[in-house]
């Protein structure tokens, strides 16, 4: 028992000296809880890339199911701002999603960029996420995994983000095609 609480707080303790943010994105039947730790920091690591580890946890109340839904994704990427294009950075990498008796392993690209605003306007970036996974990268009774994502996002106080955003997750399986989840939602990012 000790050795577990001392190991928790080892590992706590090293994701929160590490450059880490957490978030979280609701509307009126949905909540997710978002979560990086840049790999970096924790490897004593440098490099132009940067190193991702996320996590998401996404309650879908919206969907037929009177008791909601529940989808888990945990993911590892690369980022660098691309050559001649200031401000736009792109993540490639892959992840593991989680959900009812569903499995997958898609592979995703994430671009961001950075609007060139004057300094007393706040940091302001849109993003998109693109992730899939085929027939061969989807378990249990998965037949494919197609996700996409666009927003906004806007540094109001220093480490301190809010966004809006509009989400399509489709989690087909061998004996029908399923949408997930299909919505706009808002939240709050905060960078440690």
């Amino acid at each position: 028992m000790i050795r577990k609480l001392l190991f928790s707080t080892l590992l706590i303790t090293g994701f929160l000296q590490a450059e880490t943010s957490i978030g979280l994105d609701i509307n009126n039947e949905d909540v997710e809880l978002l979560g990086e730790v840049n790999f970096n920091s924790l490897a004593d690591y440098s490099s132009g890339t940067t190193f991702v580890i996320s996590g998401t946890y996404l309650y879908a109340g919206g969907n037929d199911n009177d008791n909601g839904e529940h989808l888990f994704t945990l993911g590892f990427s690369g980022q660098n701002s691309l050559q001649g294009m200031e401000g736009l950075s792109v993540a490639l990498g892959a992840k593991a999603v989680f959900a009812d008796s569903y499995m997958a392993l898609p592979l995703f690209v994430r671009a961001n960029y950075a609007l060139p605003l004057i300094d007393t306007i706040p940091t302001t970036s849109f993003f998109a996420d693109f992730a899939y996974a085929p027939s061969v990268l989807t378990f249990s009774d998965g037949e494919t995994y197609t996700e996409y994502r666009v927003g906004a996002d806007m540094e109001v106080i220093s480490n301190t983000h809010v966004f809006v955003g509009y989400r399509n997750i489709d989690t087909d399986y061998t004996y029908g095609d399923y949408n997930f989840n299909d919505s706009f939602y808002g939240g709050l990012k905060l960078s440690f």
